[in-house]
């Protein structure tokens, strides 16, 4: 028996039919909602490429069951991040610096840089590293990335 429940998705009430309490938070975005910023990586919450923030706070999507949620929390994906004509600051620093290359880790490292700068205004290097450890980047633009999170801690 299908079940519906109210969520806030980037700012706008929308209804999720589901099955399974179980079912990853990622499905129903992706698959329900048509949202294609967080992405269906490994599947078992080890590379990043699905996270979006649930009040503010990163999390990875393909861990949190969709039955897990309530309707006062706020869920944000890459779309909602930021528009084209206003980008988020990481969303505009990551193009600044040309910081993707193949698109497997992007959102994973723009939605957990920004709750990150949310909580630390002028990180240092080190802690920059540090909270993008979690988030696999397979094609190398490690350096071009870390360069972004500090320009836009500086915006």
């Amino acid at each position: 028996m299908a079940i519906s429940k109210s969520l806030n998705v980037n700012g706008k009430r929308v209804s999720i039919q589901y099955d399974d309490p179980e079912m990853p938070l990622l499905y129903a975005l992706r698959d329900n909602l048509g949202l294609k910023g967080p992405r269906f990586g490994c599947g078992l919450g080890q590379c990043g490429a699905c996270m979006v923030h649930i009040d503010g706070v990163a999390i990875q999507s393909c861990k949190a069951p969709i039955g897990a949620l309530n309707a006062k929390q706020r869920v944000v994906t890459l779309e909602g991040l930021g528009t084209p004509e206003k980008p988020h600051p990481v969303q505009k620093a990551f193009i600044e610096e040309q910081a993707a290359q193949c698109g497997y880790c992007i959102n994973g490292m723009v939605m957990q840089a920004a709750a990150f700068l949310a909580k630390n205004k002028r990180p240092s290097e080190v802690e920059i590293k540090n909270a993008l450890a979690g988030n696999l980047c397979r094609c190398g633009t490690h350096a071009r990335i870390v360069r972004a999170v500090k320009r836009a801690a500086t915006a």
